[in-house]
């Protein structure tokens, strides 16, 4: 018997251990590459996708935990929010290597999507669970304001 899961809108049936992590399911079974493994223990936010709307780490969340709910990974995510993260992230120039990207859009979409106006002080403590290697964080912050601004 698989587990069913609803990915970026559209029903799956899995046939997959329940703990096997979102992350594999999402990559390896559903072929959606956007989502990325950083560290396989929650500490780097590269695998940010949303369950319900918030974000979550999918390496550490077992599929059978998530069987019947909404998940959202980068290639679906397309809210009003979501594009103006994105827009923002090219007007910034955020971008460096790109590897952690997907999860810092994804924790930056859910962070605006619950507190519209986030202080620097609110950016900082919200993205804080995601690592750029690059150290694109001023960029990133700057990125993030600007989407606050282009919603307002």
């Amino acid at each position: 018997m698989g587990i069913e899961l609803t990915i970026n809108g559209e029903k799956h049936t899995l046939e997959v251990a329940e703990d096997t992590p979102l992350l594999w399911a999402i990559r390896d079974h559903l072929h959606l590459t956007g989502t990325k493994y950083g560290c396989g223990m929650a500490q780097c936010g590269a695998c940010t996708v949303h369950l319900n709307g918030n974000a979550i780490r999918s390496c550490v969340t077992p599929v059978g935990s998530v069987a019947g709910q909404n998940v959202t990974t980068i290639e679906g995510v397309n809210s009003r929010v979501a594009k103006a993260v994105q827009t923002s992230w090219d007007d910034k120039a955020v971008v460096q290597c790109g590897y952690c990207q997907s999860g810092q859009i994804m924790s930056a979409v859910a962070l605006l999507e619950s507190n519209p106006a986030p202080s620097d002080e609110d950016i900082d403590n919200f993205m804080s669970g995601n690592i750029c290697r690059c150290s694109t964080y001023v960029r990133i912050r700057a990125a993030i304001k600007d989407a606050a601004t282009k919603l307002a």
